[in-house]
């Protein structure tokens, strides 16, 4: 297959722009561009490389934008960043070494839960809540998991970052939403590091993407900070619910 067509590149390039919008607000973009990328021709090793490479410059854009807002705090993200970075590195190289296969199977019910979470909890709101752990609390117990599962298996990473940040730091919805990319961004470009040197990354489709990504998280980025919860919540409990769905489809077909 010619993955340099124009014709493939306009398909990824536009789901590319859905993942990003999906992937700011309620993370769970993978679940989008990895069959895509899969669909579309390109290797399983490759796609995954080519997906973190596309993802890493969503996650940028997005924080760019969050940080132009105020609504991270650069002093508090710090230590938190380091954290979850090494918990990535760890979590590439076990992939890479044994896969994730069992992961799958629990993952759905994890995702189905959060949902649920977001859907029926009254304390998810843009108000600040009960701080459960210190900031260096957070960094050195919860980060690491983080990290650790993004650079593992990475669906729905960004929801687990965002119900960590509401349940333990007493973030409301919108902060901790920004402050997940920081996170997240983080995470991937550790995994991008292991992924450069053992998997191809597919550099046309893998730009295509990254234009896409900059579209839909420079747009979902300014609806977080514009209508706070009341586009966060329902959106994170949709994609919650439908990332769950998928991944049971696809292990009951396997």
């Amino acid at each position: 297959m010619d993955f340099s067509g124009l014709d493939v590149l306009a398909v990824l390039f536009a789901i590319a722009i859905i993942a990003g919008w999906v992937d700011t607000i309620a993370g769970g973009g993978g679940l989008v561009t990895i069959p895509s990328l899969i669909f579309a021709g390109v290797p399983a090793s490759s796609a995954l490389a080519t997906n973190k490479f596309q993802a890493t410059f969503g996650s940028l854009v997005a924080t760019y934008h969050f940080v132009r807002a105020g609504e991270i705090d650069l002093k508090y993200v710090v230590i938190p960043v380091i954290f979850t970075f090494i918990g990535a590195v760890f979590g590439t190289w076990l992939v890479l070494d044994i896969g994730n296969d069992k992961l799958i199977k629990v993952l759905p019910f994890l995702l189905i839960s959060i949902g649920l979470y977001f859907l029926f909890s009254k304390k998810v709101d843009d108000t600040k809540g009960k701080v459960r752990l210190g900031m260096i609390s957070f960094s050195v117990l919860i980060c690491p998991v983080l990290g650790f599962y993004d650079g593992f298996f990475g669906p729905g990473t960004g929801s687990f970052m965002i119900l960590a940040l509401v349940l333990f730091s007493g973030f409301g919805i919108s902060k901790a939403t920004a402050n997940a990319k920081v996170l997240n961004l983080s995470s991937n470009i550790s995994s991008l590091c292991y992924f450069l040197m053992f998997g191809e990354v597919y550099w046309t489709i893998g730009i295509a993407m990254i234009l896409g990504q900059l579209i839909g998280a420079t747009v979902a980025a300014r609806m977080v900070v514009k209508n706070g919860a009341s586009i966060v919540r329902p959106v994170l409990v949709v994609v919650c619910f439908i990332m769950a769905a998928k991944l049971i489809f696809d292990n009951s077909i396997t």
